[in-house]
C-alpha cells in the first residue's frame, strides 16, 4: 500500500508540474490603471488644472487606491492609479470608468476623445520589443502594417494589457499653409480650415424607398488622399476658385513629424508589448512567438519584424539556474548522506525522500494556482536540505537499533515508534516558523507567501513521507548487523567519526562543567545579535542580472525636435560597435511614453552572460562615454527585477515633494536637490521639475480686439490652426481612421516674428492682422506639472552607489533635505524605496513572531512552558552567525537575507529537538538524572545532528557560492551557511547548560554534582 501511495505522488506530482506556468516572480504586481486624457495644443498647466484636477477629484472617491501620481505635458494628461494588493482589479476599472463618466461634464468641451483607461503599470518594462522594418517602403506604410495589423492581433493574446509603438509614423493628410499666400487671397486660416472641415464629409445620406426597391444614397463627400484635398475649393476670388494647393503645401504625410524610432541605428517602428497586473510573462511571450510566423506570413517580403529584446529568455535562464542549483543539491546531500552512513542501501533510502517531498509538493502549487519562479524553486532547492532531516533521523534511529543486534524489521517498526513524536515536533516546529509569513501585507509579504507555502508543504510532504515510507524501505532493504562486508573507505571514515565523537564527549564534559562561562557565551551571542540587526546596512530586492539596460536621456528644455535626434544618434553611435549589446533601440520625440520633446530613451539587450562582463560593468563602462555626447544628459539603470510604483523615473528610487503652494514647492525643489547631490553614496540625482521652456508670450490687446470685431477665441484658435499640428478633419476607411491636419509651412514656424503674418477675419468682415490685437515677447515655463494625490508635486530620483543599501541612504536623505524645506512642502518615499520603508518595519516583528509562534506550537507538543525556551536557545547563536557572514562578505540584509535568517529559525531547533527529545524520554522511562540524561543525549544524537546539519550546509552551499548564475540569491545562501556553521559550535555546547537550568528551575532543586566529575553513559 506504502509503494502504491508513493508512487500515485510521484505520479500525479510529475503531471502536476508539466502543468504549472513559468514565471520570473510570484503575481507581485499591484493592480494598476493609467488614464490618459488629450487636448492638443493645450499647455501643461491648462492640462493639470482642467483636465487632471478634474479627473483627480473623481478618481479619489474609489475605494482601495494606494497611490495616485499624474503628469501633464503638452496636450497630454496620464494619471496613474495603484490599488491595494487585495484590491480586483476589474471591479477597479469599472470604479474609473464610472469616475470618468462622472467626469466628463467638468472636462473641456473640446477634448477630442474622453479619457481612455488601460490595465497597466507604465513603469513596467514591456515583456517584448518587436522592430518592424522595411528597405524600400515608406515608414508610413510601415506603421500601417506595424498598427493596424501586427499590434491589433497581438492584443488579443491573453495577458497583454496593451501594445506601445515606439516611433509611429501613422499616415496622415498634412496642409502646410503659406501665410503670404493666405494675405494675397485676402483668406483668414480660420477660413482655410473651416472649409477643410466641410469639404471632407462622410455622413449619412439615407435610402431611397420606391414601390418595388429600395436603394442606398452614396455621395462622394469623403475624401481619401493628399491629391483630393489639393483640388478642395477654399474660396472664389474674382469669380475663380481659389485652391487648397494655391496656399501651400498638401502632402501625404504622417501625423506626428516631430518623433522617431531606431532599431540598432536603422530607423522603424518599434512595437513595445506590455502585460496586465498578474499575468504570466511567459506564457504571454510564448502566444506572442506562436503567433509571429502567422502574421509574417500574412506581410509583404518587404517588411521585416525583428524581435529586439524578450523578457522570457531571462525568465527562462533564471529559472533553469535555480532548477540545475536544485539538482545540484540533491547530489551533494546524497553524497553527505553516503558519507556518514558508508552504505548504499542506507544511503538511497533518505535519498527517495527528497525527490518524492519535491515532486509531491508540485500537486499542492498547481491547487494554489501557484507558478515555477526564482522563489518557489528556491523554496525547493532550500527544503532539500531539510526534508532529507527526517528521513536521516529516522533512518539513524533505525540503524542504531540494528547496529544493537535486533532485526531490520524489528528495528524499524521499533525506530519509528520511538523517533515519531520527535518527527512530528520538528515538523510541526519548522512549518509554524512560515505561518506569520501568511499574514503579511504589502509587496514584500505577497513575495514571501508564496515561498512560504511551498516549503512548508515541502516540509509536511517530507514527514509523512519519513513516518510511511522510510521504515518500509529500512525493513525491507537494510540487512542485519555483522552481514554487511565493510571496505577501507568504512573503517578510515569509522575512525574519524569516532574520533570526533570522542572530541566532542570531552569538550562537552568540560562545557557542563563550566557552566557560567556558557551562559555568559549564550548572553554575548544575544547582544552581539541584536547589535548586528540594528547597524546591518538593510536593503530591498537586489537587482539582478536579466540581461537588459534601460537607458533615459535628456537635453536642455526647449531643444528643437532635429537637435534632440542628432544627440540621440551621437549616443546610439557609442553603443554601435559594443561586442556584449546584441541589439537596441532609442526614440526621441512627444509621444507614447515619451512625454517632453526633450527626452529618450534607449533599451539594450545584451548577449548571453558567459559572453560579456556582468551588467554593473557594462554600466560603469558606459557611463563616462556617453556622457561625452555634448548636451546630452544620460542615466542609465539595469531594469529591475521589479518594479514598483508607476512613475517610471531617470534614476530607479523616488524621493517626492508636494504641497499646496507652487511657488515654494518649485523653490524648495532645486535646494533639496542639491543637498542630495551631497549625500555619500547617491548618484544620477535628478528632478523632473522642468519649468524653464522657452515660451512665446502672446499678449491680447483686449480693448483693440473689441473695437475691431475679433474675440479672443478666434485669435487663440488662429495660433491652434497654425502651430499646434491641429487635426481638422478625418479620412475614414474600412481598417482605420486617418487625420488631416493643418499647420504653417515649416518655415513660417521659426520664431516669434511669424505670428505677425497672421491673419483672422473680424465680425465687419476684414481681415485683420494678428499683430493689430496682440503683441508677443519671450518667457519661460513648465514642460510638464506632476501631481501627488491632488497636489502639486516635484519627483527627486537617484540611484545607489555599489556597495551602498538603500536602508542607509534614505535617512541620510531625510536629514539632509529637511532643513531646507519649508513647513508647507512634505516629503515621501516612492515606489521601491516607500515599499523598503514599509516592509522594514515589519521585518523585526515578523522574527518575533516566527519564534513566538514557535513557541506555542512547542508548548503544546510538550505540554511545558520550560522545554521550549530550551529548544529556542540556540536561536541566537544562529542569527548572530548569518549576520556576520554576511557583513564578513560585504553583503547587505535584503529579503534573501532575511529570508535566510527565517529558515535558520526552523533549522537550528531541530538539533535541539533530538536532544531534548532523548533527554526527557531517558529521564522519564530510564530513571536518568537530567545531566546524563542530557549528556547521553548528546552523544547519541551527535550523528544525526552533524548528519542533518551538513545536509542542510551542502543544499544551501549552491546558492552561497553563486553556482547557477544568480549573485542576487548569494545572501540567502551565505547567511544559513554563515548561521549553521556558528550555531552548530555553539549550540552542542549551550543546548545541554540551558536545559540544566531550566530543569533546576523547573524542579525546584539541582543536582550536587562536583565541578568536573564524570558523567556516566548508559547505553
Amino acid at each position: 500500500m506504502t509503494t502504491l501511495l508513493m508512487l500515485a505522488v510521484l505520479g500525479f506530482g510529475i503531471f502536476a508540474f508539466t502543468r504549472l506556468p513559468v514565471s520570473d516572480l510570484p503575481n507581485v504586481d499591484f493592480p494598476t490603471l493609467s488614464v490618459t486624457a488629450n487636448l492638443p495644443g493645450a499647455s501643461p498647466e491648462t492640462m493639470a488644472s482642467s483636465v487632471a484636477t478634474v479627473l483627480e477629484r473623481q478618481f479619489t472617491s474609489i475605494a482601495g487606491i494606494d497611490s495616485m501620481t499624474s503628469s501633464s505635458a503638452l496636450g497630454l494628461t496620464n494619471i496613474t492609479i495603484q490599488f491595494n494588493l487585495d484590491r480586483n482589479l476589474d471591479a477597479a476599472a469599472l470604479d474609473v470608468q464610472s469616475a470618468i463618466t462622472a467626469a466628463q461634464k467638468l472636462l473641456p468641451r473640446d477634448l477630442p476623445n474622453p479619457p481612455t483607461y488601460k490595465k497597466v503599470n507604465p513603469a513596467d518594462s514591456p515583456v517584448i520589443f518587436l522592430a518592424v522594418t522595411s528597405e524600400s517602403l515608406p515608414l508610413s506604410e510601415v506603421n500601417e502594417y506595424a498598427d493596424t495589423f501586427i499590434a491589433q492581433r497581438l492584443s488579443t493574446i491573453a495577458g497583454v494589457a496593451q501594445v506601445n509603438i515606439f516611433g509611429p509614423q501613422k499616415y496622415a493628410v498634412r496642409a502646410q499653409l503659406d501665410p503670404r499666400a493666405l494675405a494675397s487671397q485676402g483668406l483668414g486660416i480660420d477660413e482655410v480650415v473651416g472649409a477643410m472641415e466641410t469639404g471632407n464629409v462622410n455622413l449619412p445620406t439615407g435610402t431611397l424607398h420606391g414601390p418595388n426597391e429600395a436603394a442606398n444614397v452614396q455621395a462622394n463627400g469623403q475624401l481619401t488622399d493628399a491629391a483630393g484635398f489639393r483640388r478642395l475649393v477654399v474660396a472664389y476670388r474674382n469669380g475663380a476658385p481659389v485652391r487648397l494647393e494655391q496656399l501651400g503645401n498638401v502632402i501625404d504625410s504622417v501625423e506626428n513629424t516631430r518623433i522617431a524610432s531606431w532599431f540598432n541605428s536603422v530607423r522603424g517602428i518599434v512595437l513595445a508589448i506590455q502585460k496586465q497586473p498578474g499575468s504570466n510573462t511567459v506564457a504571454i511571450v510564448d502566444g506572442i512567438r506562436g503567433l509571429l510566423p502567422q502574421i509574417e506570413g500574412q506581410l509583404p517580403p518587404a517588411v521585416k519584424i525583428d524581435v529586439l529584446s524578450d523578457k522570457s529568455v531571462t525568465i527562462r535562464e533564471a529559472v533553469h539556474e535555480v532548477e540545475f542549483t536544485l539538482v545540484l543539491s540533491i547530489v551533494l546531500v546524497v553524497a553527505v548522506i553516503f558519507v556518514f552512513l558508508r552504505n548504499v542501501r542506507a544511503t538511497l533510502i533518505p535519498s527517495v525522500a527528497m525527490p518524492l517531498s519535491v515532486v509531491g509538493t508540485f500537486m499542492v502549487m498547481h491547487v494554489l494556482d501557484y507558478s515555477v519562479d526564482t522563489f518557489s524553486l528556491l523554496a525547493l532547492t532550500l527544503a532539500v536540505g531539510f526534508v532529507v532531516d527526517d528521513a536521516i533521523v529516522v533512518l539513524e534511529n533505525i540503524v542504531r537499533h540494528i547496529e544493537e543486534g535486533e532485526t531490520p524489521m524489528a528495528a524499524s517498526l521499533r525506530g519509528a515508534r520511538e523517533i515519531g513524536f520527535t518527527i512530528l515536533s520538528m515538523t510541526l516546529s519548522l512549518v509554524a516558523v512560515f505561518v506569520p509569513v501568511l499574514f503579511m501585507g504589502g509587496i514584500l509579504g505577497r513575495l514571501l507567501r508564496e515561498f512560504a507555502v511551498v516549503i512548508a508543504v515541502a516540509i509536511l510532504v517530507s514527514g509523512f513521507i519519513s513516518l510511511t515510507l522510510t521504515p518500509m524501505l529500512c525493513a525491507r532493504f537494510l540487512k542485519a548487523h555483522g552481514k554487511e562486508a565493510h571496505g577501507w573507505f568504512y573503517r578510515v571514515t569509522e575512525r574519524f567519526f569516532e574520533g570526533m565523537r570522542g572530541v566532542y564527549e570531552r569538550t562537552l564534559r568540560v562545557a557542563m562543567g563550566q557552566r557560567v562561562v556558557v551562559l555568559l557565551v549564550a548572553v554575548a551571542s544575544v547582544a552581539a545579535t541584536a547589535w548586528l540587526f540594528q547597524t546591518m546596512p538593510k536593503g530591498f530586492v537586489p537587482n539582478d542580472d536579466n540581461g537588459q539596460i534601460f537607458i533615459m536621456t535628456e537635453a536642455a528644455q526647449g531643444v528643437s525636435f532635429e537637435k534632440m535626434s542628432e544627440l540621440q544618434q551621437q549616443a546610439a553611435a557609442v553603443l554601435k560597435d559594443k561586442p556584449y549589446i546584441e541589439g537596441f533601440m532609442s526614440s526621441v520625440g512627444v509621444g507614447g511614453p515619451n512625454a517632453t520633446g526633450n527626452t529618450g530613451r534607449m533599451f539594450l539587450n545584451l548577449v548571453p552572460r558567459d559572453r560579456r562582463p556582468p551588467v554593473e560593468a557594462i554600466i560603469a563602462e558606459l557611463r563616462p562615454e556617453l556622457s561625452k555626447v555634448p548636451g546630452l544628459r544620460v542615466f542609465p539603470q539595469v531594469v529591475p527585477l521589479i518594479r514598483l510604483g508607476g512613475t517610471l523615473t531617470k534614476s530607479l528610487y523616488q524621493f517626492t515633494l508636494s504641497g499646496p503652494d507652487l511657488t515654494a514647492l518649485y523653490e524648495a525643489a532645486p535646494l533639496a536637490e542639491a543637498k542630495m547631490r551631497g549625500v555619500p553614496g547617491l548618484m544620477d540625482v535628478t528632478s523632473d521639475l522642468q519649468i524653464t521652456s522657452p515660451q512665446v508670450q502672446v499678449t491680447i490687446d483686449r480693448d483693440k480686439a473689441a473695437s475691431l470685431q475679433v474675440t479672443a477665441a478666434q485669435i487663440e484658435m488662429a495660433l491652434a490652426n497654425a502651430y499646434s499640428s491641429r487635426q481638422v478633419s478625418t479620412i475614414y476607411t474600412p481598417t482605420n481612421q486617418y487625420q488631416v491636419v493643418v499647420e504653417l509651412m515649416p518655415e513660417h514656424q521659426r520664431g516669434a516674428l511669424d505670428l505677425n503674418t497672421l491673419y483672422v477675419r473680424s465680425g465687419s468682415g476684414k481681415l485683420v492682422p494678428l499683430s493689430a490685437v496682440t503683441t508677443t515677447g519671450m518667457g519661460a515655463g513648465p514642460l510638464t506639472v506632476q501631481h501627488l494625490g491632488q497636489l502639486p508635486a516635484v519627483i527627486l530620483s537617484f540611484n545607489l552607489e555599489p556597495g551602498i543599501a538603500l536602508g542607509e541612504a534614505i535617512p541620510r536623505i531625510e536629514a539632509a533635505v529637511r532643513p531646507v524645506l519649508p513647513d508647507s512642502v512634505t516629503t515621501a518615499f516612492q515606489g521601491t524605496a516607500q515599499a523598503f520603508q514599509s516592509s522594514l518595519s515589519g521585518l523585526g516583528l515578523l522574527l518575533l513572531m516566527a519564534v513566538l509562534v514557535i513557541y506555542l506550537v512547542l508548548g503544546i507538543l510538550y505540554e511545558s512552558f520550560i522545554h521550549p525556551l530550551t529548544i529556542l536557545s540556540g536561536l541566537p547563536s544562529a542569527g548572530f552567525g548569518a549576520l556576520l557572514a554576511l557583513k564578513l562578505w560585504g553583503y547587505e540584509l535584503n529579503v534573501y537575507g532575511f529570508v535566510g535568517i527565517l529558515l535558520l529559525i526552523g533549522i537550528v531547533k531541530k538539533n535541539a529537538i533530538m536532544m531534548i527529545d532523548f533527554a526527557l524520554e531517558a529521564q522519564r522511562d530510564h530513571g536518568r538524572t537530567a545531566r546524563e540524561a542530557i549528556f547521553e543525549a548528546c552523544l547519541v544524537r551527535f550523528r544525526p545532528i552533524m548528519m542533518t546539519t551538513m545536509a542542510a550546509i551542502m543544499g544551501t552551499l549552491p546558492i552561497a557560492l553563486g553556482i547557477g548564475g544568480s549573485d542576487a540569491r548569494r545572501p540567502l545562501g551565505i547567511a544559513i551557511v554563515g548561521g549553521l556553521v556558528v550555531s552548530q559550535l555553539l549550540t552542542l555546547y549551550i543546548t545541554p547548560v540551558i536545559y540544566l537550568l531550566l530543569e533546576r528551575l523547573r524542579s525546584g532543586r539541582g543536582e550536587k554534582v562536583a565541578e568536573g566529575a564524570g558523567v556516566a553513559v548508559v547505553g
